[in-house]
């Protein structure tokens, strides 16, 4: 460790932290011109009363009633856009590290932003956003299209899985499907975890500050640099969002945050350790894939509610307790990945 930091790691991690409080410091400036607009224009989030399937939602619908009650805005992602987007380019500008996970970044954004529009503007049942497979769709061609360049421009055509301590040679097309894989999916699955004052926002920073340590430790300063630019934006947003939250990031703040974290996954050559690092990723979105298989299969629910923070939320946990602890273990699992990244061969 003393060599590495003596080649310049210190120097390069100091650079990488400048640029997380620089995003902070933004993010904080721009969060009152947000608000002042948000209010004065009434971005209103409307209330989710049915599921992707057309179920209705009577548990979450009382739970969250309170916070219907006031006026909620919502996306408070747009802070998290501009922020992004100007240090990045401003400041950690290059085509081989920084403009795949900023146009991943940014083509979730795009894909959340029309879906928010939809739920302030609309009216009437439609104003429940873009349909699921509208949005699936959508996503799914920006993974491909990104996909394209990573395997075409880069030249990345295997991955490295930790379980067998090995690269796989996936191949182009494989490769490709697997690259749009892991956009579509971390996409979705920090959007369902985007449902309690600050969850999504504190895992998604500490899967970010996990990924940037492992890029950090493999020479890619400029990929650091990025995951620290997110988790400086986020350490903004978890200030103003902490229970009782001033308002949401939407789906433009979290679809952006899980495409950009799945192409980060991919350019570290760390996907396969996407399920640990994002744990509660993963049992926030596999506990609404299985509360949908239950009721096709049962003809009844498994969970009280779906995904398992509102589960939770109905067996009487506090908001802030299921959050904390979502945190605490995510905290851990992101440590836990670090370390497979660093004693196998994803770090030479």
């Amino acid at each position: 460790m003393g060599t590495m930091l003596e080649n310049g790691l210190k120097g390069e991690a100091f650079w990488g932290l400048i640029l997380a409080l620089g995003a902070f410091l933004l993010a904080m400036f721009l969060t009152p011109i947000y608000t002042h607009f948000a209010y004065k224009k009434h971005w209103w989030k409307q209330q989710k009363t049915e599921t992707m399937t057309g179920d209705k939602l009577p548990v979450m619908s009382k739970l969250h009633a309170h916070k219907f009650k006031r006026a909620f805005p919502t996306m408070a992602g747009l802070v998290g856009i501009v922020t992004v987007s100007v240090v990045t380019y401003i400041c950690n500008w290059t085509r081989g590290e920084t403009w795949l996970p900023l146009a991943g970044f940014l083509g979730g954004a795009f894909v959340g932003l029309i879906d928010d529009l939809i739920n302030v503007l609309g009216k009437g049942k439609g104003a429940a956003g873009l349909r699921a497979p509208v949005k699936f769709i959508l996503i799914t061609l920006i993974g491909l299209v990104l996909g394209w360049f990573f395997v075409h421009k880069l030249g990345w055509t295997s991955v490295y899985v930790p379980f067998i301590n090995a690269e796989v040679e996936f191949g182009y097309i494989g490769m490709l499907i697997l690259f749009a894989f892991a956009v579509v999916a971390t996409s979705n699955a920090v959007n369902i975890s985007d449902g309690l004052d600050g969850l999504a926002g504190g895992l998604a920073m500490i899967a970010y500050g996990a990924y940037g340590a492992i890029a950090l430790f493999q020479g890619q300063i400029q990929l650091f640099a990025f995951c620290m630019t997110v988790v400086g934006w986020l350490l903004s947003y978890v200030w103003f969002n902490v229970p009782p939250a001033r308002f949401m990031m939407g789906d433009t703040g979290s679809f952006a945050l899980g495409a950009g974290l799945g192409v980060v996954a991919m350019m570290t050559d760390a996907f396969f350790l996407l399920p640990i690092i994002g744990i509660i990723f993963v049992v926030e979105a596999g506990s609404s894939l299985l509360q949908i298989f239950w009721k096709k299969v049962f003809k009844k629910k498994l969970f009280i509610s779906a995904p398992i923070h509102h589960h939770l939320e109905a067996k009487g946990w506090g908001e802030a307790k299921i959050v904390m602890r979502f945190w605490v273990i995510a905290g851990i699992f992101a440590i836990i990945g670090v370390f497979m990244a660093l004693s196998g061969g994803i770090v030479h």
